[in-house]
């Protein structure tokens, strides 16, 4: 399977006469029939999925972004996304004993989300859904304080203006109304930083995605929107969800997009800074497609085997984002061997770490539902109240 576009792909039709079909293709304007039926989309691609360095008219205007990334760097990036995703299988495996409600897996979308990461000022901010495990890597957040709210003891567990990285959000698409605002008022303070709100190719759909949309573009609002295209909206194929490809879509909106292999982290890390640097000099926002895959579920409650092929999955694997980078790094003898296995005792640590963390942590209170719900208290607060307390007093007494 090759990187395609979702336009090129034959979408299911309902049933029809062919007369019909007919018809109603002749009645549409060459304009339209232009646009849903998209040539092969632009793609910024730096690193093949062997590992070779890629230089191209497509990406010759993001490559001076990463031009200073040394060695030394890459190996960083490589580290970044070894330990994201030896924390984020450590997370999966705590769900599944029992130890977590749910979990929602970032596994093959490592390049995605450290290249986005490692583009950002300490000054910018930073608007997620509840996957961006990687991002927040990246920011300084304890990989420990993500798993607290998955745990049911907290309501995110970091305070969002220490490392400018906002809690998760779970509503889809609602976030980027909120780095939209955000970053108008940045725009006011006239600050030196930029605003960049992460979501997936099913929020895309949603209206407050398309309102964030609208609002930025009129007021210049210094926001980039990075989408995660994995494919799947849980278990709705892009095909169904849009018939251009997504980055296309800031052009009805007055704004540039731009397609990215979201398994190359060189190539996410340099069309990010280019977006960043544009929002920063006050020339508005950018809608980043990063084209890449989600290889778990969607969830820990979710069986992708019920809506997807093996083989579409084995052929995305070919193409994981953390073998590409390891194959450039010894290709170019910029790593050894010695490099690969200090590094994964260093996430074997990292695991046991978060492991025994979140076995520590302790049960919250069970009346704090109850606090902080009306500033002077409410009879039906009180009543129930009441009511649940007793019924946990009925347990201590063997009822």
């Amino acid at each position: 399977m090759t990187v395609e576009s979702t336009a090129a792909r034959k979408p299911r039709r309902s049933s029809g006469t062919k007369r019909a079909a007919g018809a109603a293709s002749a009645a549409k304007p060459a304009a339209a029939t232009a646009q849903t039926q998209d040539v092969v989309p632009q793609l910024v691609q730096l690193l093949t999925p062997e590992g070779d360095r890629v230089e191209n008219a497509e990406n010759a205007e993001f490559a001076p972004f990463v031009a200073d990334i040394t060695t030394e760097d890459l190996r960083g990036l490589y580290r970044d996304m070894v330990m994201t995703r030896r924390f984020d299988g450590e997370a999966t495996a705590l769900q599944r004993q029992g130890e977590l409600g749910l979990w929602a897996s970032l596994l093959g979308q490592e390049a995605a989300q450290i290249g986005s990461g490692r583009a950002l000022n300490d000054e910018d901010y930073v608007f997620p859904t509840y996957r961006e495990h990687g991002v927040a890597w990246c920011r300084g957040v304890d990989p420990t304080n993500l798993l607290g709210m998955f745990r049911g003891v907290n309501h995110g567990g970091w305070d969002p203006n220490t490392n400018n990285f906002h809690l998760y959000t779970i509503v889809i698409g609602s976030q980027t109304l909120h780095a939209t605002g955000y970053a108008m008022g940045v725009a006011k303070d006239g600050a030196d930083s930029a605003v960049i709100a992460y979501f997936g190719d099913g929020a895309s759909s949603q209206g407050d995605v398309a309102e964030a949309f609208t609002f930025s573009a009129v007021y210049n609002s210094p926001v980039v929107f990075f989408c995660q295209n994995n494919q799947w909206a849980i278990s709705e194929p892009t095909e169904r969800q849009m018939r251009v490809p997504l980055y296309q879509r800031a052009q009805g909106f007055g704004f540039p997009g731009v397609r990215v292999d979201g398994n190359d982290v060189l190539a996410c890390l340099a069309v990010t800074r280019w977006a960043l640097d544009r929002a920063r000099r006050g020339e508005g926002p950018t809608l980043v497609e990063a084209f890449t895959y989600r290889m778990g579920a969607h969830t820990t409650s979710d069986d992708p085997t019920k809506y997807r092929r093996d083989e579409e999955t084995a052929a995305w694997e070919a193409k994981d984002p953390i073998l590409r980078l390891k194959a450039h790094l010894l290709a170019t003898g910029g790593a050894d061997e010695a490099f690969f296995t200090e590094l994964e005792a260093e996430s074997e640590a990292m695991g046991k770490r978060v492991r025994e963390a979140v076995r520590a942590m302790p049960d919250p209170d069970t009346m704090a539902i109850f606090e902080n719900v009306y500033a002077d208290g409410h009879a039906l607060v009180d009543e129930e109240r009441a009511q649940f307390a007793a019924y946990l007093a009925s347990f201590e007494e063997g009822h």
